[in-house]
């Protein structure tokens, strides 16, 4: 039997906690996160089924100061796995748990973490669509080049496919942000 597996998987940057799920999931039926690679490809090795909450913090602030910000969530009995697009993954047993335990302590620091994603991640995506695809398009659009009709047909395609894909992101964002006003 393997002893080790490799899963592609996307989670969208909204989406952690599906990604949670997914990697508590994954462990209760035996197999232990180990890492995540830059194509999306998650690592699991074989162990005891076992009861683990997986927990996510989006802090580009706290790998300034990464020593002390992994030691704060230590002294909480989180084990740090790793960085990943921003995000801090943490893991630890239900079994050493007293209550529900989330890294976050309330709902406010959760809206600041969803507020950090968009800051960081949405905002300049939206800036580079801005300012480096529609440009693109447009010079296209009004050249006379031979080749423009084709470069025009693929940027509207691309731009197209990332204007969905930042509605979609920013859908996401404002849905999460409700859900957690909604509690506070």
């Amino acid at each position: 039997m393997k002893e080790e597996k490799k899963e592609l998987r996307f989670f969208s940057i909204a989406a952690w906690k599906k990604e949670e799920a997914y990697l508590r999931m994954q462990h209760l039926t035996g197999w232990r996160f180990t890492g995540v690679t830059s194509a999306g490809v998650y690592h699991f090795k074989k162990c005891e089924p076992e009861d683990v909450i997986y927990q996510l913090d989006y802090n580009p602030d706290g790998l300034a100061h990464k020593d002390e910000y992994v030691e704060m969530f230590r002294d909480c009995g989180w084990e740090y796995l790793q960085d990943f697009a921003g995000y801090s993954y943490f893991r630890k047993p239900v079994s050493k748990m007293h209550g529900q335990e989330e890294i976050f302590c309330d709902d406010e620091s959760r809206l600041d973490m969803i507020e950090r994603v968009y800051r960081w991640r949405i905002l300049p995506l939206t800036l580079l669509f801005l300012a480096g695809l529609l440009p693109s398009l447009l010079f296209n659009i009004f050249s006379a080049s031979p080749y423009s009709e084709i470069f025009v047909f693929v940027l509207s395609v691309a731009c197209i496919i990332y204007a969905t894909v930042l509605c979609s992101l920013g859908y996401q964002y404002r849905k999460c942000r409700k859900n957690i006003k909604d509690t506070v």
